[in-house]
């Protein structure tokens, strides 16, 4: 039973959302039969005694200990409870937030013709959107339901009186803008890690009306994603970048924390592009903006961090020389990490601080405390002991190693961009092992296509072998 749909959605609820759902099964406004209850008693139950459900007691705590065990029953009461539980969940999420309240409330009043009720309720709509900080795309949405629900109310019986026609034109421009500008860059940035393309239909007449518009541009709803979008797609990209930079350290105050999180990803993604790219002051700048996102609490969700977030970290921190404070983080956040990717994440991470200290021992041996079973953690430990193996001489055991990396890689199915790096990251370092040292010729022919290698992240580390 512990693998029941049921019982994995009520693991999720914390104790005050039980309590409330508690609340909602013993009223007969929302569940009028008590075997529901009764089966929500016996979860509560289990949980608090750290226990797996078992359906022969589920059973008998909903129909009694003298009637035989009916599995057709149980799961009908286990349908019921979930069916409750899903209209809980779904009442939390739309009236937990107040300003939605006042919206919904005033489209119940136009409907009964209850005017001042129905202009009372919009005003406290105004007021509670205009009280919160975010002007975030959904706070336009939301100007656009209010601007929605007044045009309704005044063109009702053909009324004489003038329509608010050019605030909802202008506001659904806004929130559509907004709205479609966020999206392309997710898109984008998603594109740029999976072998995949996506199209953008009005994305570039939208680019030009924003161009023409500098007002557009000042509201970080769209200002933001315009010129995040333009960094990353533009030839002067660069230029773009810091004033998306610049916006992004404004603007905090106004993004809800999950939108914080993901324009600083964006703007660390552009400068991993750049990285890639050889121009390594972007280093520094991924590094501040990480830096900067763990200060202010934006990479921890649900008191966990991604291992891909602190995969990143770590091997930036090193990157520019920050070894000390790559070590401390790694210890320092490890806790954070979600279980069944902590063990590995760790010594991966500590094996590329003793690589950075040249502790070449201790960073194979912590290579080999681990069982790499997330694939990009497992090709990323395949590459340091590909850099080891060359840096110590160990030419036998790295050709040995080449072939299986390579066997291993190509039997992966969809790593996308992940399978293009590691096997350039191959064939390039097979090219280093052939490359005759006194061959001059050979060797700048060599530096210029690792150069030009668009997908290479261990590009620097190569070309350094070459020096």
């Amino acid at each position: 039973m512990e693998n029941a749909r049921i019982w994995q959605i009520f693991q999720t609820l914390v104790p005050l959302e039980r309590k409330y759902l508690g609340q909602w099964l013993r009223s007969p406004f929302f569940c009028r039969r008590e075997q529901p209850l009764l089966l929500f008693e016996y979860f509560q139950q289990c949980k608090d005694g750290g226990e797996s459900p078992d359906q022969a007691a589920a059973f008998r705590k909903i129909f009694g200990a003298g009637k035989s065990l009916n599995i057709q029953a149980l799961r009908q009461v286990m349908s019921e409870l979930s069916a409750q539980i899903e209209h809980f969940l779904v009442y939390r999420e739309k009236f937990d937030a107040r300003e939605g309240y006042h919206i919904a409330l005033a489209s119940a009043y136009r409907r009964r013709g209850l005017e001042k009720h129905f202009r009372q309720s919009l005003h406290a709509a105004r007021v509670d959107w205009e009280q919160q900080p975010c002007r975030h795309t959904e706070y336009f949405d939301a100007q656009v339901a209010l601007e929605f629900e007044l045009y309704r109310h005044l063109s009702a019986g053909r009324r004489t009186e003038a329509l608010n026609m050019q605030q909802l034109s202008d506001q659904t421009d806004v929130a559509f803008i907004a709205r479609k500008l966020r999206l392309a860059c997710f898109a984008l940035s998603h594109q740029s890690v999976y072998n995949t393309d996506y199209r953008f239909g009005l994305l570039e007449m939208l680019l030009e009306h924003v161009r023409n518009m500098p007002a557009l541009q000042q509201i970080p709803a769209v200002g933001l994603y315009y010129f995040c979008y333009l960094s990353l797609t533009d030839a002067e990209g660069e230029r773009y970048f810091i004033q998306f930079k610049t916006m992004l350290f404004a603007c905090t105050d106004q993004l809800p924390v999950d939108e914080q999180r993901n324009l600083h990803l964006l703007a660390i993604n552009f400068c991993i592009r750049r990285i890639n790219q050889l121009e390594s002051r972007y280093s520094r700048e991924a590094y501040e903006l990480y830096k900067s996102a763990l200060q202010a609490n934006l990479l921890l969700e649900n008191n966990q961090l991604s291992h891909f977030a602190y995969n990143n970290i770590a091997a930036i921190a090193l990157k520019v020389g920050e070894t000390e404070w790559a070590g401390h983080f790694i210890r320092e956040y490890a806790p954070t990490l979600e279980k069944k990717h902590r063990n590995a994440a760790f010594h991966l991470n500590m094996a590329r601080v003793e690589y950075g200290r040249q502790n070449l021992k201790s960073a194979l041996l912590h290579l080999q405390e681990a069982d790499y079973k997330d694939l990009i953690n497992n090709l990323i430990a395949k590459s340091l002991q590909l850099k080891i193996y060359y840096e110590t001489g160990e030419f036998d055991a790295l050709d040995a190693h080449l072939q299986s990396m390579q066997t291993f890689i190509r039997r992966q199915r969809v790593i996308g961009y992940h399978k293009t790096n590691f096997l350039n990251i191959i064939r390039y370092t097979r090219r280093l092992m052939q490359l005759h040292p006194a061959d001059r010729q050979e060797k700048e022919v060599l530096q210029r296509q690792i150069e030009a290698e668009p997908v290479l992240t261990e590009k620097e580390w190569l070309l350094e072998q070459m020096a």
